[in-house]
């Protein structure tokens, strides 16, 4: 990633600039799409356009860009395009198809490089044809392009910083979560925890009667966690138990290794929140960029 950044800022100061269309509209006092087949500016050119081209042409102030300046904004451009594509097309894949709880368990490493590689590549490479785009700054806030981009850059901006908190500070946090109760420890357990010792794999078989955790392992009537093929081992089996045709001095006669706790707490749950609303706020903000997109192409 490091590289490809250095190459596209090498780049970004070897190339030319080229004036801004809403430089040209001012100056012939039209739109853009007097000049433009496309009403919103950029590509082929109507005749008053090559006219216009040819004029400025003729007073040795030329609008077009060499032949490499142009190679090098089409590259640059389909780059940047494509990267978009592919970050955005992830971001609705794992939100409207996977959902973000198949993630809650901590990021995934490969969907992180994604991420970061995505949004360092979409940055330098709209800077560079922003930089192409516009004559001065001052067209943010006195043309529509600039306008639109100034909120699409903010939304970009927001996307970016919801990002870095995810992976730097929420993933961190819901990788300790997943890791404390994933520790099998005969003791106190969480619900979570209990569901861990099923007794398979040469896991404990434990299971809570009554606020109480007992441990079956060693049980000849607990095989690979099982009991009368009816009960699994792992859960809170107070209900079923006490319609058993035995009495509770059958369950007492196994070693009581804890307490049910009654639930995780909210310091314990509140990662997974926080993974979830930085998922959907990333979704609704993905959505809300290609309206500004779309607001600029045909609105």
């Amino acid at each position: 990633m490091m590289r490809l950044t250095i190459v596209l800022v090498l780049l970004l100061c070897c190339a030319g600039q080229v004036m801004a269309t809403e430089e040209f509209a001012e100056q012939s006092g039209h739109d853009c799409g007097y000049c433009h087949l496309d009403p919103s500016g950029g590509g082929e050119l109507s005749v008053q356009g090559q006219a216009f081209v040819a004029t400025q042409a003729e007073a040795g102030t030329p609008v077009v860009p060499s032949g490499f300046a142009r190679l090098l904004r089409l590259l640059i451009g389909y780059l940047h395009l494509f990267t978009a594509v592919f970050w955005f097309g992830t971001i609705f894949y794992v939100h409207l198809v996977l959902k973000p709880a198949y993630a809650s368990k901590g990021l995934p490493r490969g969907e992180v490089r994604v991420g970061l590689v995505s949004m360092a590549v979409m940055a330098t490479t709209g800077l560079y044809l922003t930089w192409l785009r516009l004559g001065s700054w001052q067209s943010l806030l006195d043309t529509r392009f600039g306008m639109l981009l100034l909120v699409k850059l903010g939304l970009f901006a927001i996307m970016v910083s919801m990002a870095m908190l995810a992976v730097f500070v929420v993933g961190p946090r819901l990788r300790r979560r997943v890791a404390s109760n994933s520790k099998i420890e005969l003791g106190d357990m969480t619900s979570e925890q209990l569901a861990l010792c099923d007794g398979l794999e040469d896991r404990p078989a434990c299971f809570a009667f009554k606020g109480k955790i007992y441990d079956a392992s060693q049980s000849s009537m607990w095989k690979k966690g099982q009991h009368m093929q009816r009960h699994s081992a792992g859960g809170d089996l107070t209900a079923a138990l006490g319609q058993a045709p035995h009495g509770e001095d059958r369950v007492m006669r196994l070693p009581e290794v804890g307490s049910l706790l009654a639930s995780i707490s909210e310091a314990g749950e509140r990662p997974k929140k926080q993974f979830f609303f930085l998922a959907y706020l990333n979704l609704v903000l993905a959505f809300a960029i290609l309206f500004v997109v779309a607001l600029w192409r045909w609105a």
